[in-house]
Parts: C-alpha cells; sequence; structure tokens
C-alpha cells in the first residue's frame, strides 16, 4: 500500500480530527486544548512527547534505525480573531470572534496524519522531530520555540513546512528555491504636538496635518531610495487622532507594515522611516517616534532542500504537477526565524476552489489532507532512508 492510499484510507479519521479544531480555534499562544489532543494522539502512537515548548508548542520525536541524521517537520496550530461567516458549516467555530481561517487545523491534521504513518511503519533510519507551533500569526510563536531551545533540544539538520493554498488545483505542489515568502514588520508612528480649539489652530501645533503629511512622505521612501530589483512595500493601514469635530488634539498616530525579502532592505527602510519622521515632525514644530517591530524575518528556501521537496512531490503527483518556480509572495511566514537558523524549505500545497486564506468564509479542504501528509511522510523516507532501501 503506497503513503497516499494510507492517507486516503484513513481519511475520515483525520477529516475528524480537523474539524473538531476548526469547531474549537484557540489564539497563538493559547493553544491548550490543541497541544493537549495532539500530544494525546502522539503518545497513542507511541512517539515520545514534549510538551510546553516555546509556551503551548508540542514536539514529538520518533526514532528508527542506528541512524544519527534528523529531520523536522513543523505545522502551526493557531486561530485567528475573526468571525466566522461559514454559517452551514456543521463544524464551523464554536467560539464567537475566532476562526480557523488560515487553515492551520489542516496543518495541524496533516502532520499528525503522517506521524501516524512514520509511527506505524517506521520505514526510515535516523529522528524525525514533529513539531507543532504555537502563535504564527503575528506573536511570536517560532521565536518562543527557539527562544525555548528547539533546535537545541531537537537537532535537525533540514527543516520543513508547508502551507495550503486556496485557488490552486489539488494534488499540485508549488516552491522556489531562496526568497519565497517576504519578511514583515509592524510600525506605530506617535506624533505629539499642542491641541487648541478647531477655530484657533493658530494656538496649536497640529499632529493631524502632520500625519497627513508623513503619510505622502513616508511613500516616497520605498519609490526614491530602494533599487527597483529590490521589491518592497510600505503600507499605512491605521490613523488614529482626536475625539470631537471641533477639537484639535495633543497627539496622532500612524500604523502599518514593511514588507521586503531581504533583511538589509527591510533595516534601510527603518532607517529612512527614522529620518524621515524625525525631521518632518520637527520642521511643524512637533514631536515624533517610530515603534518598529520585525514580526517575520524573510522566508529564504535552500536549495537543495527545495529540490529534494519539489522531486518527493513530483513522485507523488507528476511532474507536471508540480511548479518549482513559485512565485514569490509578499505574505509572510514566522517559520522563517526557523530557516534562519536551520536550511530546509517552505513549499505549497493545492487547496483547489475556495475561500482566500484570512477571508471569513475560508474553510481548508479535507482533500488537501492527504496530499500534504504523504508529501511529508514520503519527504522523511527520503531524507532519512533505511540502509536496505538505499
Amino acid at each position: 500500500m503506497s503513503v497516499l492510499d494510507f492517507m486516503n484510507r484513513h481519511r475520515a479519521e483525520f477529516d475528524t480530527i480537523r474539524h473538531d479544531f476548526h469547531t474549537n480555534p484557540e489564539l497563538g499562544l493559547e493553544e491548550h486544548r490543541t497541544a493537549g489532543i495532539v500530544a494525546a494522539m502522539l503518545e497513542s502512537w507511541g512517539i515520545e512527547v514534549h510538551r510546553n515548548v516555546g509556551r503551548t508548542g508540542v514536539v514529538g520525536v520518533l526514532r528508527s534505525g542506528n541512524g544519527s541524521a534528523s529531520i523536522g517537520l513543523r505545522a502551526d496550530m493557531d486561530a485567528l480573531p475573526m468571525q466566522e461567516e461559514n454559517q452551514t458549516l456543521p463544524y464551523r467555530s464554536a467560539t464567537p470572534g475566532l476562526m480557523h481561517a488560515c487553515g492551520h487545523d489542516g496543518h495541524t491534521t496533516i502532520l499528525l496524519a503522517a506521524a501516524r504513518y512514520l509511527a506505524e511503519t517506521r520505514n526510515f533510519d535516523g529522528t524525525v522531530n514533529l513539531i507543532f507551533q504555537p502563535g504564527e500569526e503575528g506573536v511570536g510563536g517560532a521565536l518562543a520555540m527557539l527562544d525555548d531551545g528547539l533546535l537545541e533540544r531537537f537537532p535537525c539538520d533540514a527543516l520543513f513546512g508547508l502551507h495550503n493554498l486556496p485557488g490552486v488545483p489539488l494534488g499540485t505542489f508549488a516552491m522556489r528555491s531562496g526568497p519565497a515568502m517576504a519578511g514583515g514588520a509592524f510600525f506605530d508612528i506617535t506624533i505629539k504636538g499642542k491641541g487648541a480649539h478647531g477655530a484657533r489652530p493658530e494656538d496649536s501645533i497640529d499632529p493631524v496635518l502632520v500625519a497627513g503629511h508623513l503619510i505622502t512622505a513616508l511613500q516616497s521612501i520605498v519609490a526614491r531610495n530602494i533599487p527597483s530589483s529590490d521589491v518592497a512595500v510600505l503600507s499605512i493601514t491605521k490613523m488614529t487622532g482626536g475625539d470631537a469635530f471641533n477639537v484639535i488634539p495633543d497627539t496622532a498616530t500612524l500604523s502599518g507594515t514593511v514588507r521586503a525579502f531581504d533583511t538589509t532592505v527591510m533595516n534601510r527602510i527603518r532607517t529612512l522611516m527614522e529620518r524621515t519622521i524625525t525631521n518632518l515632525a520637527e520642521a511643524f514644530g512637533a514631536q515624533a517616534s517610530l515603534d518598529y517591530r520585525l514580526i517575520f524575518a524573510p522566508t529564504v528556501n535552500d536549495p537543495r532542500h527545495t529540490e529534494t521537496c519539489a522531486n518527493v512531490a513530483a513522485e507523488l503527483v507528476g511532474e507536471d504537477n508540480v511548479n518549482r518556480n513559485f512565485a514569490p509572495s509578499m505574505g509572510s511566514e514566522d517559520f522563517s526565524f526557523m530557516l534562519e537558523r536551520t536550511p530546509g524549505a517552505y513549499i505549497k500545497v493545492g487547496g483547489g476552489p475556495g475561500a482566500a486564506l484570512h477571508n471569513p468564509h475560508y474553510n481548508f479542504n479535507d482533500e488537501t489532507t492527504p496530499y500534504g501528509a504523504a508529501f511529508f511522510a514520503r519527504l522523511v523516507e527520503t531524507s532519512l532512508p533505511r540502509m536496505d532501501d538505499a
């Protein structure tokens, strides 16, 4: 029986697991219920389990043979603070204002399915570290696990992760070597002026006026300072200031995000933002400060490991269903911090038709699970071959 046959044979069981996760979503670093279920399932399959790695993370360690090589497979577990609008879905979120709108319920199920197969077959020689990560959605889950000694306690020669991709046909895989997803920073700009009556603006130092000029000036940073060959984005996404129609406030704030495929470019943008913000505010007699937070590093795939992923995917679904040079995404992924420490690759698996990620109508396609799980399983068997299979 092939690995894909195994996954399809147990498909109903895996769907039940995924639906339960979907009904009971948990925010990042609060995935206590999810982590408990994951740990219990791994233990039931004879896998060594380590809890509370990076607060709510779980790591399963599975060994076979005498090989010293190791591989890490990672899945994310957290949901998003969104209200689900799939009203007719029988397993829709039971928690108001919270839903699995990015498919992490599916990713967790995929890794559990791969773990079950690997525990039953043990058709590999070495160690597999099954990394169930909390808090991927911008709350520092990867860094929490790394700070808790993830790679020192569970060393890996290579690390791999995947993400479902709605709109891409089922049974297909996509990847690219080098920069695959952008790094991402969030920022807040606080402008301090002097409040006054709206009828007497001459008595004020208007922070709202400063904010308006900053919105325009900040857009010139990428357009006039970053080479066109270095793709980057700076977006102002929020502006606040004042509470009344006739009062000029003391303060105003701007918030937004920066994205780029190179950390050097992101650092350059930060430096230019600081200069622009400080000098422009001073020109108006105001003061302004920047709180710039790197939330995601650029996701950079190792060429050799990316090729291995592509070859495994081609073995499963045929070369025609594998895109080896998928366009890089301006979206971000905190698995990037793990890839900064250990080489590996992050790939996409086709999710078929459906709503986009982070959409209140999104629902992970259960038909994706066998493909993702089979990929992870064959990746282990290929990367850690038994001596009699080599």
